[in-house]
């Protein structure tokens, strides 16, 4: 999962993007000293996903699906969650609100950022 996350976040900060070609499975794991079912599993879950497509001569490929009515409805499930967790930890709303605002820009700025 956290290789996963990391993908999507490179792809989400404009670090990698659609037709970028990602490492393969041997390199990404020799590189990352992690087992290589590891990396082929995370390359499966992103192409479930539909973040890469996987294709016999390129390998992993960003290559992004379009379904934004299927992320938002992921989007709301996973942040359901997240979200109970502070309620009960005594998040307010407007924290919430400031929080989401702060790592929205976080991605959307991130070149602008990085420089």
């Amino acid at each position: 999962m956290q290789l996963r996350n990391q993908i999507i976040i490179g792809i989400a900060t404009g670090r990698l993007r659609e037709g970028d070609t990602l490492p393969s499975v041997r390199q990404l794991a020799d590189h990352v000293s992690i087992n290589m079912h590891t990396v082929n599993k995370a390359y499966s879950v992103l192409r479930q996903e539909g973040f890469v497509k996987l294709d016999r001569r390129k390998g992993a490929v960003v290559s992004l699906d379009s379904d934004k009515q299927r992320m938002l409805e992921e989007m709301k499930h996973e942040i359901a969650v997240v979200m109970a967790k502070g309620i009960c930890k005594g998040v307010q709303r407007e924290e919430v609100h400031s929080l989401v605002d702060e790592i929205y820009d976080l991605f959307v700025n991130w070149e602008e950022s990085a420089t």
